[in-house]
């Protein structure tokens, strides 16, 4: 029971990252009142109730709002796929970090081989 429970959590706290992301890259393109909406209702964790409260519309109203962003945040990521390429270059660099930390076990022309591949790769992304 315990363990589901923290599943569940995780993976909560995975679709908030993730909207998180796609409202950092994407949420200018949607229109003031959705951006405020959904940053209350997403980014500050407030209820359906009280954003309908604090924006004078109802809970069914926020939750389209919401769900209406989200789709078109994910369409945004799908077009352009800026989150995905900022992912990719974020996990190249904690590589690097990484190499760079086992300086003392690695010959010096490996690592130097490493970091310029993994370099090239990051490049070829943006």
């Amino acid at each position: 029971m315990l363990f589901s429970y923290m599943i569940a959590k995780v993976m909560d706290m995975d679709e908030v990252l993730k909207q998180s992301l796609l409202f950092d890259f994407y949420g200018e393109l949607l229109t003031e009142h959705q951006r405020n909406v959904y940053e209350e209702v997403v980014q500050n964790d407030l209820s359906y109730s009280e954003a309908a409260e604090a924006f004078g519309v109802s809970r069914q109203g926020i939750h389209e709002i919401v769900k209406r962003c989200n789709k078109m945040l994910e369409g945004y990521e799908q077009k352009l796929h800026l989150v995905e390429k900022f992912v990719r270059i974020r996990e190249s660099v904690k590589e690097i970090q990484t190499l760079s930390g086992q300086y003392e076990g690695i010959d010096k022309e490996v690592l130097a081989k490493e970091v310029l591949s993994i370099s090239e790769k990051i490049l070829e992304e943006l």
